[in-house]
């Protein structure tokens, strides 16, 4: 990752990242290198009221994280004193309301993935408020943001409102959460990713939005104080590790892992390969804001200045490979998708559009659905295998040239991440149909590398924004005419999928 600065305290010897995610609490030491020392993951429990909602316990959230953390440094050997800083990255838009002075939340977190607040989102919608909230927040009207969620407990817990009003109660999400539990309640702040995803802050103005708070009745006094994601967020309380250990970044899990992968420059992008993909693009200083269904955000605020990222994600990624395994039963497992894929030279012009929940950007169609297409006697299983990864690939190009063309920056390469990412012949088939490298990390702990990164930047244990060293490069195979090509043949199958919904 990186050199301790000169004259830093070279008594100093990790920076411990917090990585609260949706289903685990990790933790994971990183040395002055950026490599791991060791980590801790504990599983905590999902919760689910109603079809379609999803909760946590907040205190299970906290005890999980502070457990691992613990347990880490134990196995680590080190004292708390050779702990330079902690960064927090975290599952994000998830909702916490608590007590101020006792710090007890006053109902169970709501969780990103739930829906309980869709239809007021479509009331939001109806009152023609789409492209006012966009141009302000950067995001969509969706029930996938914090300010919905955090309006439905003040609207529907018993007695919340009054004490909201009264300024009893705080507002978090999760870093902000575990913030204050872990200063003891001496800071309650967020850092400007995590406020860019709750829908109530404006990107523009780096400010709470007082129009969309008095819209959704929000008191301003239950928000969080917005800081830099690389700076200090107070200290921790001596009883949790036996001393104080600063809190020195912050920073949601996507846009952690855009910062850990290097992506620093304009044009710079990142795609995480999991069941689905998230795809991030470095736009800059100045927000882009979509005419391609993309999501303009904050990539992270450091060293003074904000930078800016175009985030889309696709529904199918390596859950398409899960398809594969579990109901067409073509592969026994995930890793056999490459071998099998390897052994035709190509998909004898066969394509998979997998629309199973529809398409995203930049089509943006629910109503489409899968498709298998160009089949002939002379297709195998061997051929759909790969004509899927080939779909992954193609899904990603989608989402990065409406990027590109959103923000008009060219893409400089595209670092990954992610199960999927181990996939060799995956890789090489995006280098080729993107035109441009593939850059695979030696280290794939990427969102805890990014926060463990923005705190050493901040305490100086870490001297610059130093890059990744990269494992594997993809290059470029083919030429310009059989991408063309294939191109063309992909978007020949989506239409299809398209037409499937027309009478």
């Amino acid at each position: 990752m990186g050199k301790e600065k000169a004259g830093s305290d070279m008594t100093k010897k990790c920076v411990m990242a917090l990585d609260a995610g949706t289903t685990s609490s990790r933790c994971i030491l990183f040395d002055a290198k950026g490599d791991v020392i060791c980590s801790a993951q504990k599983e905590f429990m999902q919760i689910y009221p109603k079809p379609g909602w999803v909760e946590h316990d907040a205190n299970t959230i906290f005890d999980t994280q502070l457990e691992v953390a613990r347990e880490a440094l134990a196995a680590s050997g080190l004292k708390p004193s050779e702990v330079a800083a902690i960064g927090i990255a975290n599952q994000r838009e998830t909702t916490i309301v608590w007590d101020r002075a006792t710090g007890e939340p006053v109902s169970n977190a709501i969780v990103w993935q739930c829906r309980r607040t869709a239809e007021y989102c479509d009331e939001l919608k109806a009152r023609g408020l789409t492209e006012p909230i966009k141009k302000k927040t950067g995001l969509v009207i969706d029930a996938y943001f914090s300010a919905t969620k955090l309006r439905w407990i003040l609207e529907n817990i018993p007695g919340v409102r009054e004490r909201a009003e009264r300024a009893e109660l705080c507002f978090g999400t999760v870093e902000t959460w575990l913030i204050y539990k872990l200063t003891g309640g001496r800071v309650h702040a967020s850092d400007y990713s995590n406020a860019s995803r709750t829908m109530l802050f404006n990107i523009n103005t780096l400010d709470w939005d007082d129009e969309i708070l008095k819209e959704m009745s929000i008191p301003r006094s239950m928000l969080p104080e917005v800081r830099p994601s690389s700076g200090s967020f107070g200290e921790t309380l001596p009883e949790f590790f036996g001393e104080s250990i600063p809190i020195m970044g912050a920073a949601g899990d996507q846009q952690a892992a855009l910062f850990g992968q290097g992506c620093f420059e304009k044009g710079d992008a990142k795609t995480t390969y999991g069941t689905g993909c998230f795809i991030l693009m470095n736009t800059g200083e100045k927000p882009v804001f979509s005419e391609h269904g993309m999501l303009t955000t904050i990539a992270w605020g450091v060293d003074g200045r904000i930078s800016y990222a175009l985030e889309g994600s696709i529904f199918m990624g390596g859950a398409l490979v899960q398809w594969l395994r579990d109901e067409l039963k073509i592969i026994s497992t995930a890793p056999e998708s490459e071998s099998l894929a390897l052994s035709v030279s190509d998909t004898n012009g066969c394509y998979v559009v997998p629309a199973f929940t529809g398409l995203g950007a930049p089509y943006w169609n629910p109503y489409a659905r899968g498709m298998i297409v160009g089949l002939t006697r002379g297709c195998s299983s061997a051929h759909i295998v790969r004509a899927s990864l080939d779909a992954i690939c193609y899904q990603v190009l989608d989402a990065l040239s409406a990027m590109e063309k959103d923000a008009g920056i060219p893409l400089s390469g595209l670092r990954v991440d992610g199960g999927a990412s181990d996939n060799n012949y995956l890789m090489q088939t995006q280098s080729d149909l993107l035109g441009t490298d593939v850059l695979r990390p030696a280290c794939v702990e990427t969102t805890a590398l990014g926060a463990a990164s923005l705190a050493g930047l901040a305490c100086g244990f870490y001297e610059g924004h130093a890059k990744q060293n990269i494992a594997a490069r993809f290059t470029p195979r083919i030429g310009e005419i059989e991408r063309a090509e294939r191109l063309n043949g992909w978007r020949r199958a989506v239409r299809c999928a398209v037409a499937w919904t027309e009478s």
